[in-house]
């Protein structure tokens, strides 16, 4: 394991949305790139607060869409319960108005579901150097 992570460092991620399916399939995309690392999931909004506070993860990946209050609502406040933690939104909204207030609330990157794969990938990399993607 000697130099496992030595030219980059581990990069966890929460990932919140609320279908089963598509936290599997996003476990299986990140957890095949060695530098990062799912460490837990939420299916709403309130298990999303919950495991941001537990794990304090480098990015969280956040769905749009979820039950128990309005996500982009949500981004001041886990970025205040987690100040190091960047937040990349995953969404089927295609509409600017999303993208817009969804940055402006505070999140790094956004990301559409039909497009994730490697651009998810490119994403999380950018959010967790804290850039916007």
């Amino acid at each position: 394991m000697e130099g496992a992570g030595a030219s980059q460092p581990e990069i966890t991620v929460v990932l919140a949305d609320d279908h089963n399916v598509m936290r599997s399939g996003l476990r299986m995309l990140l957890d095949a790139e060695d530098d990062i690392q799912v460490v837990a999931e939420a299916r709403n909004i309130e298990m999303t607060f919950r495991e941001v506070r537990g794990s304090r993860p480098t990015v969280l990946v956040l769905d749009l869409n979820m039950p128990g209050g309005s996500s982009i609502a949500a981004i001041p406040r886990l970025t205040t319960l987690s100040p190091d933690t960047s937040i990349v939104v995953l969404t089927m909204e295609e509409d600017p108005a999303f993208i817009r207030d969804a940055l402006n609330a505070g999140a790094h990157g956004y990301v559409l579901k039909h497009a994730a794969g490697p651009k998810l990938v490119r994403a999380i990399r950018a959010a967790a150097a804290h850039q916007h993607h």
